[in-house]
């Protein structure tokens, strides 16, 4: 592929709900624009995009791919992102490196939860965007209900550029609204000038009025020849189109059949003709030198930066940093610099990648995407700039993974082997984490969902060939009194010879404190001070596990006041024996109860969902604290509930608002549990 220059680049991601058609539309502009001569298909696992044995498994996408395409001597970085919300990391990588975004929407299915948060996503990232409404050649799909609904939805900026010819249910052709045109296919990606049918002029006035009177509202000049009844060229109309999209005041809409490659060449020539090239958008950073902003914007002519964006971790073709120049031209004997890693790096190489098969070229320009080999300490997120100009971009803000569950390895010994390659998983996905709980002695796996998690433990197996099993993680319990309690507690053991004797006197008491609180108040030297450190070291090492489910203890205050010695036997053994004892006695004594971890949770849902979601968290014991409207009509509904009670919370809230709701939580305090959970807790832990 040729080197192509800022203005002639597009970058484009492709949005939408699972199943929508954005892999099969890739494989429609790659056939199109003769890059192949055969359409892949889902269902045959051989399209381009969707190269994973995983995402062929499952016929669906996990991870992102960079797809170039040349069209109209412009270039198209096509990102064709996961319709699934378990990948949302995959699809802010792409919207992150991003100029502009095609919404796929289903004719068939019409507009989904997905659709909706494509669109949210465009707003987040102030991304001009185009729909494109799909599988057109279905009998039963409906582009004016389409546009309806997005019109309902988004208001005025819809904007309808092309209209279907359908006969007998089938998409024979449309019409082209700027124009005032009738196409019909041929062939294959071909079509030839028709006639506009009479049924179709109705709704064709229709969509033609609101594109007209969109387009007068771009200028007083326009508006007044508007008033007038002029005609507008159809140069004058794309142009004040281009304006509006990019503004963000217009979103056109297309149409057509990812099957038969219909609809799918205006397409590719509407993201040339409307979508802006990067020299159009903002990019600034800091210099880390100087502590100044370095506005890259885009422009060639400026200090080489790029911001490694995504990261593809390979076992055959190897590690991949997923790169847009922000500014300058990278070229491959570049010695760059990331200031994130403070380490130098040596691309040798630059490719442009299409689905996984790498093409090298000589240079990037700045706004191109594409991608390096093997940097050693670059992660995705980190800026390339070089020594003399050290840059960093800020990081893109990705969710933040809450489901998660433990993890154990099946075979014996293959410990490092899970550990090395969940490494390499997690730099690839940055909402996958490891986290090792020490404290329960499990290793826990966060993603975004159920199904993530599972499709990671299904990736182990099959491409590192280590596998693991995936468990409901134990909960963090603690273990407190409730009342007070004095024991006395004589440790004595005759060995012949030097005995042991240690003799402690110790009052127990609930405290508010996070740890053990040790006092001694021994008078008359009743114990010598000599032993007050293994007294203290007896209780520190008798809270680490509780006498009541062996989990740690916390708010107990532990004062020596008493007790005895014997001037040959006692030791530092001895009293620290007799303090264990004395800890477990006057700790069971004590009214002991178990306190349980409580979260403090934010659920935003839709208004429609509050009260299901409300009732939901009844059952799962939270407290609902109150709720907050916000824009968008949502609701962010604010609870405390018991840690053990978000097991699974992730489908059981998308099932309840079908998609549409999203929650955040963090650790708050402990609480005592209730006596029911306290003896079931109680009750398995013996077990164990």
């Amino acid at each position: 592929m040729k080197v192509y220059r800022t203005d002639e680049i597009r970058n484009v991601v492709l949005l939408g709900h699972g199943g929508s058609g954005k892999t099969s539309l890739v494989e429609a502009m790659l056939y199109v624009s003769g890059v192949t001569n055969r359409m892949g298909k889902v269902t045959e696992s051989n399209t381009v995009s969707d190269f994973d044995k995983e995402e062929q498994k499952r016929g669906f996408s996990i991870s992102t791919s960079l797809v170039p395409i040349e069209w109209e001597k412009a270039k198209i970085n096509i990102l064709d992102t996961p319709g699934y919300f378990d990948f949302v990391g995959e699809v802010e990588e792409a919207v992150s490196a991003a100029d502009a975004a095609v919404i796929v929407v289903s004719g068939k299915a019409g507009v989904q939860v997905g659709t909706e948060k494509a669109w949210e996503l465009c707003d987040k990232y102030n991304l001009p965007r185009m729909i494109y409404v799909t599988e057109m050649d279905v009998d039963d799909a409906s582009f004016r209900q389409v546009v309806e609904d997005l019109t309902t939805r988004y208001g005025k900026k819809i904007a309808p550029h092309f209209q279907p010819i359908r006969e007998n249910e089938k998409l024979v052709g449309y019409i082209n609204v700027i124009k005032n045109a009738g196409r019909r296919y041929t062939e294959i990606g071909q079509r030839e000038e028709c006639e506009i049918p009479d049924y179709c002029k109705p709704n064709l006035e229709i969509l033609r009025d609101s594109l007209m009177e969109a387009v007068a509202e771009t200028s007083e000049e326009f508006m007044e020849r508007y008033f007038n009844g002029e005609e507008f060229s159809v140069e004058e109309i794309r142009s004040a189109m281009r304006t509006e999209v990019m503004d963000g005041d217009i979103v056109p809409v297309a149409m057509g059949s990812n099957v038969q490659a219909q609809g799918v060449a205006n397409l590719l020539s509407d993201i040339v003709r409307f979508f802006p090239s990067p020299d159009k958008r903002k990019c600034a950073g800091i210099n880390r030198r100087t502590n100044e902003i370095f506005e890259g914007n885009y422009e060639f002519s400026k200090a080489k930066t790029a911001y490694v964006f995504k990261t593809m971790v390979d076992p055959f073709i190897g590690k991949y940093s997923f790169v847009k120049v922000c500014s300058g031209v990278l070229k491959g004997d570049d010695i760059l610099y990331n200031a994130d890693a403070d380490a130098e790096e040596k691309p040798g190489k630059i490719y442009t990648m299409c689905g996984n098969k790498p093409a090298e070229v000589s240079e990037l320009f700045a706004g191109d995407i594409g991608a390096i080999a093997k940097l050693g300490s670059t992660r995705t997120g980190d800026t390339l700039s070089t020594k003399a100009n050290p840059v960093s971009y800020a990081k893109t803000d990705y969710s933040v993974p809450y489901t998660y569950m433990k993890y154990t390895v099946k075979t014996k010994g293959d410990e490092d082997k899970v550990s090395q390659a969940l490494a390499k998983m997690t730099a690839e996905d940055v909402t996958l984490k490891s986290v090792n709980d020490s404290e329960n002695r499990q290793t826990l796996l966060y993603g975004m969902g159920d199904q993530h998690l599972e499709i990671a433990a299904s990736k182990l197996a099959a491409r590192y060939k280590v596998e693991i099993t995936l468990e409901t993680p134990k909960v963090a319990f603690r273990e407190t009194i409730r009342k007070n309690s004095d024991v006395d507690m004589k440790y004595k053991k005759q060995t012949g010879g030097h005995g042991q004797f240690g003799d402690v006197w110790i009052e127990f008491e609930p405290c508010d404190s996070d740890s053990l609180v040790f006092e001694e108040c021994v008078v008359g030297g009743a114990v010598p001070k000599n032993y007050f450190p293994a007294v203290e070291k007896g209780l520190q090492e008798s809270v680490l596990k509780g006498p009541l489910a062996g989990y740690p203890v916390v708010g107990v205050k532990a004062t020596l006041y008493d007790g005895s010695y014997h001037p040959v036997d006692s030791s530092e053994m001895a009293f620290k024996t007799a303090t264990t004892q004395a800890f477990k006695k006057g700790f069971l004594e004590a009214s002991p109860v178990l306190l349980e971890p409580i979260a403090s949770l934010k659920v935003t849902v839709p208004d429609d969902y509050t009260g299901d979601v409300m009732g939901d968290l009844n059952k799962r014991r939270g407290r609902v604290l109150g709720m907050t409207p916000i824009a968008g009509g949502k609701q962010v509904i604010e609870a405390d509930i018991p840690m053990t009670g978000l097991f699974g919370y992730c489908t059981v809230l998308r099932s309840m608002t079908g998609g549409r709701g999203t929650y955040a939580y963090e650790f708050a305090r402990y609480e005592q549990a209730p006596s029911d959970v306290q003896e079931k807790e109680i009750a398995a832990r013996a077990e164990e």
